[in-house]
């Protein structure tokens, strides 16, 4: 018989798959319960006539999260302001394990990669982030999606066709750089050094999900955002600005005591700042409150 640790040593890589394809850690979390619930209803008998039980959970868990996204994006037009993934802290339990393509996981879940899958259809999300992530076979695919394998390998163009219209980002040193130089400039009030920090075109977008003062629509432009990142600083001059990893690329944390009241990610192209994502909502930063340093 499959002892329970076997079983739940997929977890890591079931909560990443489910995170990719919903933006979300916490109804990642309900999903790969939902999927561990389902395992276990199973007699004896049925578990044991499963050759990959690995396998057999991550086709559960994605059709969990194709049924869960058609109603999450009409949960998401009713969302007050802007809607952003959820920013997940280092050491999550979905950067766990020993994927075979550890960079293309890793890039797979930056906050520029999630957006653009927010721009998908249910089933192009799927299928792309199934094949060209995790590198599942076509006819894998189709089984999960209820699709021919032609039909996913069209969805899977259509999605990667959405994702090259986006820049390449620049190495990570040189974001690293970038950051660190936005944020003492945003701590010096400099509005001058944020805009030569800042793309001429960027664009910030905040998420405060009505829980907590945001912007409710972007703010494109570099004077623009560099005003309204000053206007910040002065409203909450003794907010700690810290460096933080942010869903594995570097951005900044901003703490209230030892509470995480936001989450800055950054998109940067070209030695420039071309996206800000600021997450406000509590309800998304829980886990970096309690377990994020």
């Amino acid at each position: 018989m499959r002892g329970v640790m076997t079983i739940m040593d997929e977890r890591p890589q079931l909560l990443g798959l489910a995170y990719r394809l919903l933006g979300s850690l916490a109804d990642a979390e309900d999903v790969v319960q939902e999927a561990f619930a389902r395992w276990y209803g199973l007699s004896p008998a049925q578990r044991e006539s499963i050759e990959s039980p690995g396998a057999w959970l991550s086709t559960v868990t994605s059709r969990i999260c194709l049924d869960l996204l058609g109603s999450a994006r009409a949960r998401r037009e009713r969302y007050v302001g802007e809607w952003i993934p959820e920013p997940v802290p280092p050491g999550a339990d979905l950067f766990a394990g020993d994927p075979a393509d550890r960079v293309t996981l890793d890039e797979s879940v930056s906050m520029a990669f999630l957006v653009v899958l927010e721009s998908m259809t249910p089933a192009e999300r799927v299928a792309f982030v199934l094949h060209d992530v995790f590198r599942y076979p076509f006819a894998d695919v189709a089984a999960i999606v209820g699709r021919t394998p032609a039909a996913c390998r069209q969805l899977a163009s259509s999605a990667r066709r959405r994702l090259g219209a986006a820049r390449p980002p620049a190495p990570a040193a040189r974001r690293s750089g970038i950051v660190r130089d936005f944020k003492a400039a945003w701590e010096a009030q400099d509005i001058d050094a944020l805009v030569e920090l800042l793309d001429p075109d960027v664009t910030a977008v905040a998420d405060g999900g009505g829980r907590a003062q945001a912007e409710l629509h972007p703010v494109h432009g570099a004077a623009g955002v560099a005003a309204g990142f000053v206007a910040v600083r002065r409203k909450a001059p003794d907010l700690r600005i810290v460096e933080r990893t942010v869903n594995g690329q570097p951005g900044l944390v901003m703490l209230d005591g030892d509470v995480t009241v936001t989450v800055l990610a950054f998109d940067v192209t070209d030695g420039r700042i071309t996206h800000l994502w600021a997450i406000r909502n509590p309800d998304k930063l829980r886990p970096w409150t309690t377990g994020g340093r």
